[in-house]
Formats: C-alpha cells, sequence, structure tokens
C-alpha cells in the first residue's frame, strides 16, 4: 500500500480540537480534507437504502469535510436522525437551487455518500451540519417521500492512475502550485486554504478538496463529480484552473492601472490647485471669472432665444467639467467661438449709387454687366431697405479679374471682405467643419471666414469653385449647394457649432474658368455672368490706366521718369503677350521699369519717352507676330476666324487639287475630329450641288483633294471653319478668287444651311486689327453684334447669311 493510503495514525485523536469554540465562533469555516482514509470500510453496498440530502449550490467530493447550514425541516430531521442513529446519508445536488423540496428527479443523479460528523447550533438560532464525503454513487429507484428522501444507491468506484505514474506526479504538482498561486493572489482566499493544500499527500483528495474550495459553478463541480478516471478530472480542473488564473490576472492589471490612475488624478489636482493659487497670486483669471466675462458678453449678442438657450446649456456643461480635464479645452473653444461670430451683426451699405459706380470703374476698366449687376443689386436695396444677397458666379480665362473684382465690390458697397480658395479642396468638412467628436474640431472654412470678417454681411469670394474634387471623404461641391441656395442659406448648419447661421445677407461671388467641371446642381443655384477676355483695345486702356502708374509705383519711379505712348504699349500688347487677361502684360510692363529703374539708379542716360527699338533694348526680339490678311492673289484661300483661350485669330483655309487614279481627300493642320467632319461636309456638299456650282462632276473622280490650315503645331478643332472650308473648295473648283479683304465664320450642315457660332466679339476683333473690312456671319449672330460697342465695330461691314449659297455668292469674284 502506498504511503499516502497509511496515515491512519492522527484519524481520531485531533478531531476534537479541530472545532474548537473559536473556530465555531468564526465565519471562515473552510471545507477541510477527510481524515479519514479507509474508503473500504464502507458497511454498505450497491442497492442499499440511504437517506437523500439535498444540496443548494454545494457539491460533496469524497475525503472532503464540507460544513452546511440546514434549514428544511426535512433536512433537519434528517441529519439529526443520521446523526443519532450514525448512519450514513446519500448527498445529491438541486439542479435547480430555487426549489425548496425537490424530487428525486430534480436533482443531480452522481451524488456522494456521506457521514455526519457534527451538528452544530450556531449563535444565530440556525443549524449547520458537517458532512464527511466516502464515496460516489448514482441515484437508483426511489423509495419513500416520508418523513424524508429515501432511495437505492449504486455505489461508483474511483479509477486511480497508478502513484508511480509520472504523468499523474506532475499533474497533481501543477493543480496544488496552480490553486497556492490563485490563493495567494485572489486576496480573498484564507491564507490557510494554502496551508492545506501544500499538506495533502493524497492526490485524490488533493483533487476533491480543490474542485470543492475553488469559485467553480455547481454545473462544473457537479460535472468533475461525474468524471470516473482521476487523471482525466485532474485535466479538466486544471483546464479551469487556468482560466481562473489569467481571470485574476487580468483583474490585478486592472486594479493597478486603476489605481495608476487614481494616482495621477491626485497629482494633477494637486497640480491644479497649485497652478490656480500662483494664477491668483499673478493676478491671472479663474475659470469662474472666464464664464462670469462669457456670460456678460452672452448679454451683448443680439442672437435669438434658440441660440440663446443652446449656448446657456454649453455654458453650464463648460462649469460642471474639470479644468483639468481634456474636454475642458474643447468646451472652452467653442464657446469662445459662438461669442466671436456675428449673430446678426451687419455692416451699413453705402446706398450711393454713383460712388459706387466710381469705385468699380476706378478699379476695373469693362466688364459692364457685373458692374450693373452689382449697382441693381444696390439699387434694390436702397428702395426696399432688406433683401436676400444675390449668388453670383463670374467665369471666363484666367488674368481677367474675376477675383480682385470681388474686392472692389465689397469697397463700392462698404462691406467687409473675405475670401477662401476651393482650388484642390476635397473634404467635405473643410466647408461643413468637423463634429466637436474629433480632436482638434474646428469649424469649415464658411463660419471661420464670417468670424474673421466680423459682421454676417461680408462679400465672400468663392474662389476657383470649378476646381472642387471629390474622394471618400465626401463631396465639397454638395455641401455648397446648402451655402449657395438662397432658399436653404438662411439657416446654414456647421457640424462644429451644430446650430443654425444666417448667411442670406452674404454676396457670395464665386469664380472659375470652366463651367464644364462645375456640377449641374450647383451651376443651377448661381446666377452666371461671363468675364470674357480682354480686347486689344481694352488691354491698352487697362495697361494706361492701371498697370503702368502700379509698376511705378512699385519700383520707385516718378511719371517724370518714364513715359509709355499709345503707339508703344500697343506694340508691347501684339508682340510680348498672348493672353486673354493681363498678367503677361503687367511682367512684361514690370520688366521694362525694372530696366528703368537700372538706368536711373546708376545715372546711365536712357530715352524718357519709350520708343519700340527700346522694347527690344529691353525686353529683347518680339515673341509673337501679328496676324496679317495676306490678300486674294490665290483661289483655294481662304480667311476664317477663330476663338481662343487668349482672344480671337483670324486663320487661313488652304485647298488644293492634284490628279489622281484613286481621288481622296486629304485634312493636314493638327485638325480635331470636328474640324475633320467640317471638311467633309463641306466636300460631300459641293458633289451633291455640283451642278448648281457649274462644277463638272468629272473632276471629283480625277482629282484628289487638300486641305491644309497653317501653323500645324497648333491643335484646332471646332465646327466653326465650315463656311471657310466649304468656300475655299469651291474656289479651288472653280479658280474663282476670294473678295478682298473678307473673312468667314459659321458651322455648316449637310443641306448647306449656315448655323451661328460662338467668341463673335473676340473674333470681330481679331479681324479689324487685321485690317479685314467684310465680315460674313450666320443671320443668329446678328444679335451678339449689337452687344459691343460700336467703337469696336466702327470700319467693318456685316454680312448674315442662311445657306452657303449665300456665302459663295458674296464670297467669289465672277
Amino acid at each position: 500500500m502506498p504511503n499516502w493510503q497509511q496515515n491512519n495514525q492522527i484519524m481520531n485523536n485531533p478531531f476534537d480540537n479541530l472545532f474548537s469554540d473559536d473556530m465555531m465562533g468564526s465565519s471562515d469555516i473552510f471545507p477541510i480534507i477527510s481524515l479519514d482514509e479507509r474508503s473500504s470500510e464502507l458497511n454498505i453496498v450497491s442497492g442499499d437504502v440511504l437517506p437523500i440530502l439535498p444540496l443548494r449550490n454545494m457539491v460533496l467530493y469524497p475525503g472532503v469535510l464540507l460544513p452546511v447550514a440546514v434549514a428544511r425541516s426535512k433536512s433537519l430531521k434528517l441529519v439529526r436522525a443520521a446523526n443519532e442513529n450514525e448512519i450514513l446519508i446519500g448527498v445529491c445536488s438541486q439542479i435547480d437551487k430555487k426549489l425548496d423540496d425537490p424530487t428525486i428527479d430534480q436533482l443531480y443523479q452522481m451524488g456522494t455518500v456521506a457521514q455526519v460528523v457534527r451538528i452544530l447550533e450556531m449563535p444565530d438560532n440556525t443549524t449547520t451540519v458537517i458532512l464527511e464525503g466516502k464515496r460516489r454513487f448514482h441515484l437508483g429507484e426511489q423509495e419513500s417521500v416520508k418523513p424524508y428522501l429515501k432511495a437505492k444507491v449504486n455505489l461508483v468506484e474511483d479509477v486511480v492512475p497508478d502513484p508511480n505514474d509520472g504523468l499523474f506526479q506532475a499533474l497533481v504538482s501543477s493543480i496544488k502550485d496552480l490553486a497556492t498561486n490563485i490563493i495567494n493572489n485572489s486576496g480573498v482566499m484564507s491564507p490557510e486554504m494554502a496551508f492545506a493544500i501544500r499538506n495533502i499527500e493524497n492526490p485524490v483528495f488533493l483533487i476533491n478538496y480543490v474542485c470543492v474550495n475553488f469559485g467553480l459553478h455547481v454545473k462544473e463541480k457537479q460535472r468533475l463529480l461525474e468524471i470516473d478516471e482521476v487523471m482525466e478530472r485532474g485535466y479538466q480542473l486544471l483546464e479551469l484552473l487556468n482560466k481562473e488564473s489569467q481571470l485574476l490576472e487580468i483583474k490585478l492589471s486592472i486594479q493597478n492601472k486603476a489605481k495608476e490612475g487614481i494616482d495621477q488624478q491626485q497629482r494633477e489636482y494637486f497640480l491644479q490647485q497649485q497652478m490656480k493659487t500662483i494664477q491668483n497670486e499673478l493676478g491671472g483669471g479663474s475659470p469662474e471669472e472666464d464664464v462670469a466675462d462669457f456670460r456678460d458678453r452672452a448679454k451683448k449678442k443680439k442672437w435669438s432665444e434658440a441660440i440663446a438657450k443652446v449656448f446657456d446649456k454649453e455654458l453650464k456643461k463648460l462649469e460642471r467639467t474639470s479644468q483639468h480635464s481634456p474636454d475642458y479645452s474643447t468646451q472652452l473653444n467653442y464657446i469662445e467661438t459662438m461669442l466671436d461670430l456675428p449673430w446678426n451683426e451687419f455692416s451699413k451699405d453705402n446706398f450711393n449709387l454713383k460712388n459706387a459706380k466710381k469705385v468699380l470703374d476706378k478699379d476695373h476698366f469693362g466688364m459692364d454687366q457685373v458692374k450693373d449687376r452689382i449697382l441693381e443689386h444696390l439699387a434694390v436695396l436702397k428702395l426696399k431697405g432688406d433683401m436676400k444677397s444675390p449668388i453670383i458666379c463670374l467665369y471666363g480665362p484666367p488674368g481677367v479679374g474675376k477675383t480682385s473684382l470681388g474686392k472692389s465690390i465689397a469697397t463700392a458697397l462698404n462691406r467687409k471682405y473675405v475670401r477662401v480658395s476651393l482650388g484642390g479642396l476635397h473634404d467635405e468638412a473643410e466647408i461643413r467643419g468637423h463634429r466637436r467628436t474629433y480632436i482638434g474640431a474646428l469649424p469649415g472654412r464658411i463660419m471661420q471666414n464670417i468670424q474673421k470678417a466680423d459682421t454676417a454681411n461680408p462679400v465672400f469670394v468663392l474662389d476657383e469653385i470649378d476646381k472642387i474634387t471629390a474622394d471618400y471623404k465626401g463631396d465639397p461641391s454638395s455641401a455648397l449647394l446648402e451655402v449657395l441656395d438662397p432658399e436653404q442659406n438662411t439657416a446654414f448648419h456647421d457640424n462644429y457649432l451644430d446650430v443654425d447661421f444666417d448667411l442670406s445677407k452674404v454676396l457670395f461671388i464665386a469664380t472659375a474658368n470652366n463651367l464644364s467641371t462645375i456640377p449641374r446642381p450647383l451651376l443651377d443655384r448661381m446666377e452666371l455672368i461671363e468675364v470674357s477676355g480682354y480686347t486689344q483695345e481694352e488691354k491698352l486702356e487697362i495697361a494706361r490706366r492701371h498697370l503702368v502708374s502700379k509698376e511705378l509705383e512699385n519700383h520707385g519711379l516718378k511719371e517724370s521718369d518714364i513715359t509709355l505712348p499709345k503707339p508703344v504699349l500697343n506694340k508691347l500688347i501684339e508682340s510680348y503677350t498672348r493672353e486673354s487677361g493681363v498678367r503677361e502684360l503687367n511682367r512684361q510692363i514690370a520688366g521694362v521699369m525694372r530696366k528703368v529703374a537700372k538706368r536711373v539708379a546708376t545715372d546711365e542716360k536712357y530715352n524718357l519717352e519709350l520708343t519700340e527699338d527700346d522694347l527690344k533694348t529691353y525686353l529683347g526680339a518680339p515673341r509673337y507676330s501679328k496676324d496679317k490678311y495676306e490678300g486674294n492673289d490665290y483661289y483655294g484661300v481662304v480667311t476664317g476666324l477663330a476663338w481662343t483661350q487668349v482672344g480671337g485669330e483670324i486663320l487661313f483655309i488652304e485647298s488644293s487639287l492634284s490628279k489622281s487614279k484613286a481621288p481622296r481627300l486629304t485634312l493636314t493642320g493638327n485638325l480635331g475630329d470636328v474640324m475633320k467632319e467640317s471638311a467633309m461636309l463641306a466636300l460631300e456638299y459641293i458633289k451633291a450641288h455640283a451642278d448648281d456650282l457649274k462644277i463638272d462632276s468629272q473632276l471629283f473622280e480625277d482629282w484628289n483633294v487638300h486641305i491644309h490650315v497653317p501653323e500645324g503645331a497648333i491643335p484646332k478643332d471646332g465646327p466653326s471653319a465650315g463656311v471657310t472650308m466649304a468656300t475655299a473648295l469651291v474656289s479651288a473648283f472653280t479658280k474663282r478668287k476670294v473678295r478682298k479683304n473678307l473673312a468667314m465664320t459659321g458651322e455648316i450642315t449637310l443641306r448647306g444651311k449656315v448655323l451661328p457660332v460662338g467668341g463673335i466679339k473676340e473674333k470681330i476683333l481679331a479681324a479689324k486689327r487685321a485690317g479685314i473690312t467684310d465680315i460674313i456671319l450666320c443671320v443668329d449672330n446678328e444679335k451678339d453684334i449689337d452687344e459691343i460697342k460700336p467703337i469696336y465695330l466702327k470700319g467693318l461691314k456685316f454680312h448674315f447669311v442662311k445657306d452657303i449659297m449665300e456665302v459663295i455668292d458674296l464670297a467669289l469674284l465672277k
């Protein structure tokens, strides 16, 4: 017999001392290991009838002493009878702990044979019985229920491994170490438990003791009890202990972190108190003083009751927030933003229309349509006293003064001016702002600039609105729909403010170069005003009135130091710039001023009145050549008119015929698809009307047709050269020359109808500069002529046509 089965010499002698008065008076009564290991001496066999004691929330194992509080009358009768008659009882756990009188079917079928060791009457009038587990059993048939439950039992033997099995020894050692570690770290289990575990030599009893004493659920304890093989029971127990150990480590980690957090908060609290004391000594304001100051400022605000309620609520929230809390600075910034915004605070408009027109004319030459629209708005505002501001979009090529016009409008109206560049903007939050839940949240650019303007009716320029992009962060152009809709912007909602702000009095002026990139819903909300490129004459006036004087001042020169006559400025514009605006012209004038400034500073001689030769000296050889009319010496060559981003130009359509066995149409000059189609249309129309044009049809079978547009390096496209190509082909086939000083523009159809085209103003001015006197246009373009100032039309004669036959009759000589 192994050593752990021979430990019987202390079986009875110390038992009476084990339950001393001191221990019974303590509330910490733990199940301990039985000192009686003679399980073979049970005087019962399978099939015997035993009283059955049901337990709540407890499971008894063999070899373990378990104190049980007994309150039910049946249970009291059972334990007292067993104690008096010194008989064994069966102990089973209830499946449902809420039942007061469970039946045999409401008990777990695996239980433990037990002996009543002692019955204790406690000071609080309760009864506690000490039970000693002996052996496991299966419940059999029920015998009776009165005065208490009795049933047959079938004894079950434990399958105990060889005590010399190294694996079993290692398992028991692991359970012992892990259980001891849990007891030491838990802080709630008695240290005596660790002492008992270390001194239990019987491995089976050790496993059973740990099963009873550790915080396992009743179902888990019952599951372990029902395992016959002790080795498997140990493995299952070790797995549960590992989970308990991991959970305990997590609890300890959380407690340590919480303790560190509390220590840090206490430290910060004391530091804040010291800072507060130092601030008071230095005369700094306390949070209470800040709140009082906010209340005083809020009384002066002209906001609505709804906004006042929101502000009061947020201010109370600031009062409740600790100064050393991370949310304090966020809340403080929000309060200050609310107070800094101009709620219903407006600047007074200047209703002197003559003065407003004078200011607009002083800063910008031309742009009559834009200026008239601003003066109309001011006039209505003067008569009505209150109205929503228009949403204006100025579109046109770069450098024509769209952005600077916004500043002039603000000066004319006596309003504040703010500008936000939307080029490359791709985050919706830049318009609507970030919600305050984000770290570093700010209002959107709209509200930031309103705050900067300090009035609720500034002139607000949305620059480069056509260059907004969209990505995964949202579409800013969709957010602008609310800003630029007069029906919605009375209650613009910024995510940071989370309250509505009235933008209806703001005069929004958007600028764009290309309308095709602006979403249609956004375009629909704006009043479009085209700011076309400047003509040669307008550039000359802008240079004389604005650019020259500005660059004289920028370079420290006086008007007496240099004079730029009109012919020199004209030469400068024609030969050194090619643009729709005046930025390059401004740079060239600045280049001239630098050369003059150098000569003035070094006392070098120079011409006080600039000449064209001086331009070559100062700026180098001319960079561009002026388009000139080349005459009508050749048939098959017709002058057309084209529009470019830098203004209008004349171009020459050349056509020639060459003999070929396989005739074809050849197009050269870097032409686009639309322009190629115009050439095909012209040729097919001529073939279809050869008899009307007195052209021999055999020519189309024996001759190649070649159309060329000079300056082949420059891409060309568009339908407006249709009439020019048709006229050139007819001239080539009939050998009839073109009328002198004649140019034309217009689209043609397969039926020979002439359709209107755009860019008429620029084309006409280009024709006039080239010396053209007669221009052929579609009859529908006559309305465009009416919009051009008469001074620019002087010396020009217009011929309005409906079909290509009229064009040929007008253009070709007999």
